[in-house]
């Protein structure tokens, strides 16, 4: 079979990884750049405009700066039967409103969320979450999977950046408190790289205490309290006052104590520390 062509609008790191997958696949490949000069080593065709990119291909690839850029990209292009996959970081409700976009255009679209540094697009180190279109995840599901592992979260084109927003919010928090952690470290003179094993190694036997969290959360029910409001709301203010005394204090340790007091002073104290997720619903 003769590999399907393919468009790929955005030439930065992730675009470039993008259109180097799909020709090392022997796809024709054409590509469009604010900057011609960013397709320089790629065997492929580079279109003038976003227009006779996207008219090139049945399955377009949006890889750009963020949810502006990409509507300014797709703008007065002449999208109708095309397949729009957007690989451009946003919100839930951005995707949302792309995909209507596409609806009303006349085009399909999927959007997709990415786990990877560019230059692993590609390998088994590479992994995407798409949601949207089921017709364009099963008539490209080859052509996808090329990119890296694919997961479809179904219909919702919203749903892969809702996950994707959650997943990094977690990401940064955990960085947040390394940093810190390291910090405290140097400030009690001991070296990161020797405080970086032994943390591993506690976050590691913790990833249990989450899952319990989440049945919790996803049940409503916190009776549990094996890791109580009241006990962590204690060892927040003994670590709060620690920081401090060291001269390295961390806003985020205030603001997960804010969580559990208003918690507490509900009187919900004996009960799971997954409760304070209820304080964000509270705002």
């Amino acid at each position: 079979m003769t590999p399907e062509a393919i468009t790929v609008l955005g030439l930065g790191n992730l675009g470039r990884a993008v259109a180097q997958a799909f020709l090392r696949a022997g796809h024709p490949t054409a590509v469009w750049n604010r900057s011609a000069a960013k397709a320089s080593g790629l065997a492929a065709a580079v279109a003038a405009t976003p227009a006779e990119a996207v008219a090139a291909s049945g399955l377009v690839v949006v890889a750009v700066l963020d949810n502006q850029a990409a509507q300014q990209v797709l703008h007065g292009v002449d999208v109708r039967g095309r397949a729009l996959v957007n690989l451009t970081s946003g919100t839930p409700e951005e995707a949302r409103n792309l995909a209507r976009w596409a609806a009303e255009n006349g085009a399909d679209y999927l959007h997709g969320a990415v786990y990877a540094v560019p230059q692993t697009i590609g390998t088994d180190a590479s992994a995407i979450n798409y949601s949207g279109s089921p017709a364009v995840h099963e008539r490209w599901s080859e052509q996808l999977a090329l990119l890296g592992k694919v997961t479809f979260l179904g219909e919702d084109a919203g749903r892969a950046s809702g996950y994707d927003v959650a997943i990094l919010s977690g990401m940064y928090g955990l960085l947040g408190g390394f940093l810190h952690a390291a910090a405290l470290a140097r400030a009690g003179g001991i070296k990161a790289t020797d405080l970086t094993s032994m943390l591993l190694s506690w976050l590691t036997d913790m990833h249990p205490a989450l899952h319990t969290f989440a049945e919790e959360i996803d049940s409503g029910s916190y009776a549990g309290g094996e890791s109580s409001l009241a006990m962590n709301q204690s060892g927040l203010a003994l670590l709060i006052r620690a920081t401090e005394s060291q001269g390295v204090p961390f806003a985020a340790l205030d603001s997960l104590k804010d969580l559990v007091d208003r918690q507490v002073a509900d009187g919900h104290g004996e009960e799971s520390l997954a409760r304070a997720v209820e304080s964000f619903a509270r705002g």
